[in-house]
């Protein structure tokens, strides 16, 4: 009898790209979503999930990022300074002001693993305010998501 074995990547033998994503009008959700799947690599063949097999995601124009109905007022963030009484909390429309890099960063982390390889996978995400990014040296491919944008 002939036992097929089952593929385990290594580390090592993962081939890595380098994707661009525009987020101009897209539901941060839904960019999130598919953003969060090609870090971890469950697009390609050799997927496994122990591994980092993922490839590099670099986001721009984070500024222009949309969320639907009266999510802008209404979504809160929330962070604690580790004192009594230290909860802070921020509306989108004030976190996509101040920091827009943070919006994106958050809602891809919240749908990676919680543990010691969604901490490595998370670091493969690149965010950028604007159009340009420092990571030409990379060759970096446009990737249509194939998401609906929100009219704005």
């Amino acid at each position: 009898m002939n036992f097929q074995k089952t593929f385990a990547p290594k580390t090592i033998e993962v081939e890595r790209a380098w994707h661009v994503v525009d987020a101009t009008d897209m539901p941060l959700g839904r960019l999130a979503s598919e953003v969060a799947q090609i870090l971890r690599g469950k697009h390609k063949p050799t997927f496994a999930p122990h591994v980092d097999c993922g490839d590099f995601v670099i986001v721009v124009n984070s500024e222009k990022v949309a969320v639907t109905s009266d999510k802008s007022q209404a979504k809160i963030y929330y962070r604690h300074s580790g004192y009594p009484g230290g909860l802070k909390e921020e509306s989108f429309e004030r976190l996509i002001e101040r920091n827009p890099r943070v919006v994106i960063e958050r809602a891809v982390r919240g749908m990676l693993p919680k543990n010691r390889l969604g901490r490595k996978v998370i670091k493969k995400l690149k965010v950028h305010i604007g159009p340009d990014h420092p990571h030409e040296a990379q060759k970096p491919e446009p990737l249509d998501l194939k998401i609906r944008k929100v009219e704005s």
